[in-house]
């Protein structure tokens, strides 16, 4: 067996082992650079280090933290309860509030499932309580998180971005951004259409109950009293009175996110550094409400993004990249070559890390990309939404807290509807995206 076929096979059991045994994907990752890195290609561990992904480690870093600021400082929280009290008694417009302040979160550098780990609670007790279908809330918040995950300030828009500029590929933040948000949101408007035909989700809200989530005229300091008996019980996550009080550490916190995305996009600044330091002025002049955040970031998909990164570096380095580029390129086909690299990232990542497998298949594409015969930006945003659009599903992580979370279900009939539902998605939408950006030439 030569050692590029080695290495491959190696990753996959990477892949095998994270999702079958719950370790780290990084973890093993790590392991694999230096066993395979050693044993297969005599790589010392100075030249394993090399491929450590330090940028890209700052930046998710920098980005997780200042979240979680955010949410120890109830900024968050504030953001999900304004929205709903935007729309007032008005639950057909539920689902989209859900949909747009989860991918409000993920565009700010939330990860993708602790962005659903903070709605999916409030969204699916609401749906519980006013009659609206669990399964749409749960697929437009899911969806919500992924249409608002490729921005240049968030975890995965960032991951990507990295590894376009690391293997010197053309890059377009703005379109792998819109290309994610524009899929989502029709992909969520389709079934919202669907299931409103079904009767998933009733007209309005009795005008008292809709004062009880915020929307009508009860004042802030009633909005977490348990109403007369006779009426529509309010959101069991329903906004304690200092969670609607904008105070300093919030007003902060809120205008560091906007000067985040603001030196993000109009004067370039680096995201993880940019992020890193907002998060340090928030510390100093508040430590009381972010002693507990360096502890909270994200530190499991810090460690599995920059294992794999590592990884693959090794196999770049072993020659293993250009192997597998040129075995995809022999397909002879570029079109269907691409079509095949999309439906292996929607297929993994239903069952995977949708990160840890975007961080595995852009590098092995780029021999096949440089022949120039595929569009380079339109192949990355194709593989990117591939393989995150799929994220519904009840054996990923988002699809796991959607299927936790709902409340008087059958859990096994709502466990089928996610899967047949993640299942269609991942028939379906790779082979859509192809169409939409790499058939049609997108960079």
């Amino acid at each position: 067996m030569s050692a590029e076929l080695l290495s491959i096979l190696v990753l996959a059991v990477i892949f095998v082992i994270a999702t079958t045994r719950s370790v780290n994907m990084g973890a093993l990752a790590f392991a694999a650079a230096f066993a395979v890195g050693g044993l297969a290609a005599d790589l010392d561990a100075d030249a394993v280090f090399a491929g450590f992904p330090g940028d890209l480690f700052v930046v998710l870093a920098g980005v997780t933290y200042l979240f979680a600021i955010a949410r120890a400082n109830g900024t968050t929280d504030w953001l999900v309860h304004a929205s709903v009290r935007l729309v007032g008694g008005r639950v057909a417009l539920i689902p989209w509030m859900m949909f747009a302040v989860t991918a409000a979160l993920t565009a700010i550098g939330a990860v993708s499932p602790g962005a659903v780990a903070i709605v999916a609670p409030l969204a699916l007790g609401f749906a519980a309580q006013y009659g609206i279908s669990p399964l749409l809330m749960g697929i437009m918040v899911v969806h919500g998180a992924q249409a608002g995950g490729f921005s240049p300030t968030s975890v995965y828009g960032s991951t990507v971005n990295s590894i376009v500029d690391r293997e010197h590929l053309p890059g377009n933040e703005g379109a792998l951004f819109l290309a994610s948000l524009v899929v989502n949101t029709i992909i969520a408007g389709i079934v919202y259409a669907v299931l409103m035909r079904r009767g998933g989700v009733p007209h309005r809200v009795p005008q008292r109950a809709a004062a009880a989530v915020g929307g009508g005229s009860t004042p802030a300091s009633d909005a977490s009293q348990e109403p007369p008996a006779e009426q529509p019980r309010a959101v069991p996550a329903a906004p304690a009175p200092v969670a609607e009080r904008l105070d300093g550490p919030r007003i902060a916190t809120l205008t560091g996110l906007v000067a985040l995305v603001v030196g993000a996009l109009a004067f370039d600044l680096d995201v993880g550094l940019t992020a890193i330091t907002i998060a340090v002025v928030l510390s100093v002049v508040w430590p009381a409400t972010s002693k507990t955040a360096v502890a909270e970031i994200s530190w499991s998909t810090v460690f599995l993004i920059c294992g794999v990164l590592t990884y693959v570096s090794v196999l770049d380095e072993m020659g293993t990249i250009k192997w597998a580029g040129n075995a995809v390129s022999d397909i002879g086909v570029p079109l269907l070559a691409a079509l095949l690299l999309c439906y292996i990232g929607a297929i993994v990542s239903a069952f995977a890390s949708s990160v840890g497998i975007i961080g595995a298949l852009i590098p092995l594409a780029v021999p096949f990309l440089a022949a120039g015969e595929v569009g380079a930006v339109g192949m990355v945003a194709a593989l990117a939404v591939s393989a995150t659009v799929v994220d519904v599903s009840p054996f990923s992580t988002n699809g796991a807290l959607v299927l936790a979370n709902a409340e008087d279900v059958d859990r096994d009939v709502f466990f089928r509807q996610l899967m047949l539902y993640g299942a269609t998605v991942v028939v379906v939408a790779p082979a859509a995206v192809w169409l939409a950006f790499v058939v049609t030439g997108l960079g």
